[in-house]
């Protein structure tokens, strides 16, 4: 049986997997803390608008140019 010592290429492999683990909770932790730490703000401020309504008729030209 091997020692396993010497697999390097297994210790290697463990050190990256350690690694990549440890830079994802550190990041979830840094956005988890700075998300608290802003104030809300609204994405998208609220304006009023106008809607126009314009009726068609079944005689109208315009009716019977889209159909």
């Amino acid at each position: 049986m091997s020692d396993w010592t010497s697999l390097w290429y297994v210790w290697l492999i463990l050190l990256t997997v350690f690694l990549l683990l440890l830079c994802g909770v550190s990041a979830s932790c840094i956005k988890f803390c700075c998300r608290r730490k802003r104030l809300p703000v609204e994405t998208f401020p609220r304006h009023p608008c106008d809607l126009t309504v314009i009726g068609i008729d079944s005689d109208s030209t315009a009716h019977s140019t889209v159909t």
